[in-house]
C-alpha cells in the first residue's frame, strides 16, 4: 500500500526527488535477477542515493528540501544537533546540518578500536535533541542502532530523517515507533512509480513486475530466494539500512 502524503507539498517534494533520482540513473530495476539485502529480503528494485553526492544541483535540491521538511515537520528551531550514520550519511548530515545551522557530528558502526575508541566523532551531543540522518532505509534496522548509541552517548535521538524510504518492507514504521524514534522521508518507491508514468524511464514489463513486488513485497521475495517475513529476518539477527 502506498504512503500517503501529508500534505501536497510533501507530495510534490517526493514527486521532485523521484525525478531526480530517475534523471541521474540513482534507480535500479532488475526483476529478473533480484538484489539481495543485508537484511535478507529480495527486491527487483534498488536505490543508489550515494549517487546523489557526485552531481551539485541533484544534491542542493535534495537538501533544500530536506531541511524545509524537517522544519515544517519537527520545527525550524527545534533540532539542536544533526548526526550522520557512517558512511552514507555522512555527506548527507553535513548539508543538512549547514542549511539548518546545527553543529554535525557522525556515529559510527563499531567504535574504531583506537585512540579514544570513539564511535560518535566531532563531539557527543548529550543533552541535545539530536536529527538522524542516513541516506535511505529499508526495514530502519540500522536506524535503531545509531539512534540507541546516541542515546546511550546522552543524546536525545527522537527523529530520524533520510532522503528515501523503501516503503514495502513489513516492521519498520512499527520498529522505528516502539522505540520512539520518528521517521521523516523525502520519496518512496510508490514515488517512482509515479513519476515512471510521466516519462518511459522503463520498459513496461519491468515496471508491471516492481508493482507486484510493491504490492506483495513479502511473497516477491519468499518466490525469489529471500526471507519471508520480518520475524525470519529477527530470527537470524540480521537488519538492513
Amino acid at each position: 500500500m502506498a504512503i500517503q502524503h501529508a500534505s501536497e507539498w510533501d507530495r510534490d517534494a517526493a514527486l521532485t526527488t523521484a525525478r531526480i533520482l530517475l534523471e541521474i540513473k540513482a534507480v535500479n530495476f532488475r526483476p529478473e535477477e533480484p538484489y539481495t539485502f543485508t537484511s535478507g529480503w529480495k527486491s527487483p528494485v534498488y536505490i543508489d542515493c550515494r549517487r546523489i553526492i557526485y552531481f551539485p544541483r541533484a544534491r542542493k535540491t535534495i537538501c533544500d528540501l530536506a531541511a524545509e521538511k524537517i522544519g515544517r515537520h519537527i520545527g525550524y528551531e527545534t533540532i539542536e544537533a544533526v548526526v550522520g550514520g557512517e558512511t552514507a550519511g555522512i555527506p548527507f548530515a553535513a548539508w543538512i546540518a549547514d542549511r539548518m545551522m546545527a553543529p554535525m557530528a557522525y556515529v559510527r558502526k563499531k567504535p574504531k578500536g583506537f585512540g579514544r575508541n570513539s564511535q560518535i566523532e566531532g563531539d557527543v551531543p548529550e543533552g541535545k535533541r539530536t536529527l538522524l540522518v542516513e541516506d535511505l532505509t529499508t526495514d530502519g534496522g540500522s536506524k535503531i542502532r545509531f539512534a540507541q548509541v546516541l542515546r546511550d552517548a546522552g543524546a536525545k535521538c527522537d527523529d530520524t530523517f533520510v532522503v528515501f524510504f523503501y516503503g514495502v518492507f513489513p516492521g519498520a514504521f512499527d520498529t522505528m515507533k516502539a522505540m520512539n524514534l520518528n521517521l521523516l522521508h523525502l520519496c518512496t518507491w510508490w514515488d517512482v512509480l509515479e513519476v515512471c508514468r510521466e516519462r518511459p524511464y522503463f520498459e513496461e514489463p519491468a515496471l508491471r513486475e516492481v508493482r507486484r513486488f510493491l504490492e506483495n513485497p513479502v511473497e516477491w521475495s519468499k518466490s525469489h530466494g529471500g526471507i519471508g517475513s520480518a520475524e525470519e529476518a529477527a530470527a537470524k539477527g540480521i537488519t538492513a539500512a
